[in-house]
């Protein structure tokens, strides 16, 4: 059966573009020092095609992984798609991962190539020592001893083999926290990341040019899928925030042009806090996507400050991404997560697979095919992936809701184990796993509790083994040198036992309440 992505890949998708719009700005890049770079999409894909030369020259095949630990900056999308021109597959990292985080990524892609940049290259060197990993080392920037300087592969004359890449092929491996004490590899085709640009386009009603601003992490699906794909579909301009400042994102919007954008609720959160400054409603803004999780009186208080409508919506990686949207003309029913997108097929579902009636809760599951518009599955995990995609292409996303007659759905809660906070998904059973490897920790529940910041914080209840005594900074302490900031316990309190059930199952509930009291 056909579709409309056929057997295309992002690198096709690139070619269009720099052959119908090639003289067009497709990348403008601001730094976090303000520095501004801009490439045309003949410009990036001529980058793209020397740096795969140099990628080859390194050995890079089809099959293999280029893990890729970069804040947002061109060099991450320009070593991802020359990747994938090779038939390799991008694994990016969380710049804030710790040594041992990103050795669970090593471990998992056997990367023979790492690409980071001088200030976060001695994570790497840690990672890879942890690993036992012999993969190269390419720097943006000044490489030291054997590091290869990533100048040197977009300045490569070697021509790329012609390789075959299909749009069933991986494009990416996504590292994300659920249910396991270990993040796991969502397996994302090319067929994956262009069905995610027509969703970002048919849902916003995106169109020919647009500007579409993302201060969000391009290790992320949302600024892959809204953000990325979304603008090269439409032939439009990428505006690439180096790094996100409350005081200063407004003031990027105006001066930009940005004709859309995404945020999260903690950076709604944060901009709202800034002090009002002139000219907030002069701007070119015509579509704000953001994702649940703000209260009636922020988003009133937002659109009226700064004349902006936002656009409510729902997605996650394994989906890749949108699979909700408010509508953009007509009732939008907040705080409703809109209805399916088009194409998506959606059901709620109760524990015994049946589909529930309107205004009762389900399951969340999208139906659809593995590897063209829901993930191919974990990488290496035959039991999540089980467990995730079910017969009949139905992929369970382990989060809750309820619609009403007309079809809106709106949010109920998350059925995993699993903590928002500040747009991050943070895994309980990974931070747990961490917390009980301390020798004076018993037992330990983590759990979220709310935050008006960030959604969430991550909280913590300790039973403590007995002398000496165990404080809760030791205890941040130790986390901090084994979690990614934000997955770091910020609330500790001990208790003498943890409330259970008869089975012996961790009474989260009663400790979500205790928080609450």
């Amino acid at each position: 059966m056909l579709d409309p992505i056929g057997d295309r890949t992002i690198n096709d998708l690139l070619s269009e573009r720099a052959d119908s719009h090639g003289d067009r700005t497709f990348l403008v890049v601001e730094d976090r020092d303000g520095a501004i770079a801009e490439y045309t999409y003949a410009e990036f894909e001529q980058l793209v095609r020397r740096c795969a030369g140099g990628l080859h020259e390194l050995g890079v095949g089809p099959g293999e992984f280029v893990v890729i630990h970069l804040v947002n900056r061109p060099e991450l999308l320009i070593a991802w798609f020359a990747a994938a021109r090779l038939g390799a597959a991008m694994a990016p990292s969380n710049v804030a991962n710790t040594a041992v985080e990103l050795q669970h990524i090593l471990e998992v892609t056997q990367a023979p190539l790492v690409v980071t940049e001088t200030a976060l290259a001695d994570v790497v060197t840690d990672a890879l020592a942890l690993a036992g990993s012999a993969a190269k080392v390419a720097v943006v920037g000044e490489p030291a001893g054997s590091q290869i300087g990533f100048e040197q592969l977009v300045s490569s004359v070697t021509e790329p083999p012609d390789v075959r890449v299909s749009s069933n092929d991986l494009a990416e491996l996504i590292f994300t926290s659920g249910t396991t004490r270990k993040p796991k590899a969502v397996m994302l085709t090319h067929a994956n990341c262009l069905r995610a640009g027509l969703d970002s386009v048919h849902c916003l009603w995106l169109d020919e040019g647009e500007r579409c601003l993302t201060a969000l992490p391009m290790f992320h699906v949302n600024a892959q899928a809204m953000s990325l794909f979304g603008t090269m579909t439409v032939a439009g301009t990428l505006v690439l925030i180096g790094e996100f400042r409350a005081s200063k994102l407004w003031e990027q919007v105006r001066r930009h042009r940005a004709t859309q954008t995404c945020l999260v609720a903690m950076q709604l959160r944060t901009i709202l806090a800034q002090p009002p400054a002139e000219g907030e409603r002069d701007h070119q803004l015509r579509r704000l996507f953001y994702a649940i999780n703000v209260t009636d009186a922020e988003k009133e208080a937002f659109e009226q400050r700064f004349g902006v409508t936002l656009i409510n919506g729902y997605g996650l990686s394994e989906g890749m991404t949108l699979l909700t949207c408010a509508p953009i003309v007509g009732p939008r029913r907040w705080p409703s997560i809109g209805r399916p997108s088009p194409g998506r097929r959606i059901l709620l579902l109760d524990d015994d697979g049946h589909e529930v009636a309107p205004g009762e809760v389900g399951e969340i599951v999208a139906v659809g095919t593995p590897g063209r518009d829901i993930m191919l599955g974990y990488y290496q995990d035959p039991e999540a992936t089980e467990a995730a995609l079910r017969p009949g292409g139905r992929m369970h996303t382990g989060d809750n809701a309820y619609a009403d007659e007309q079809g809106f759905l709106y949010f109920f809660d998350r059925k995993k184990d699993m903590i928002k906070r500040a747009g991050e998904n943070v895994s309980a059973l990974e931070v747990e796993s961490v917390v009980l490897d301390h020798p004076q920790v018993a037992e330990a529940a983590v759990i979220g509790v709310p935050d008006k910041i960030r959604d969430e914080a991550v909280a913590v209840v300790v039973v403590a083994t007995g002398p000496p005594e165990l404080t809760a900074d030791q205890l941040i302490e130790f986390c901090a040198g084994r979690l990614a900031k934000f997955k770091v316990p910020t609330v500790v309190r001990f208790a003498d036992e943890l409330p259970k059930t008869s089975i012996g199952k961790v009474r989260k509930d009663q400790l979500r309440k205790a928080f609450s009291e």
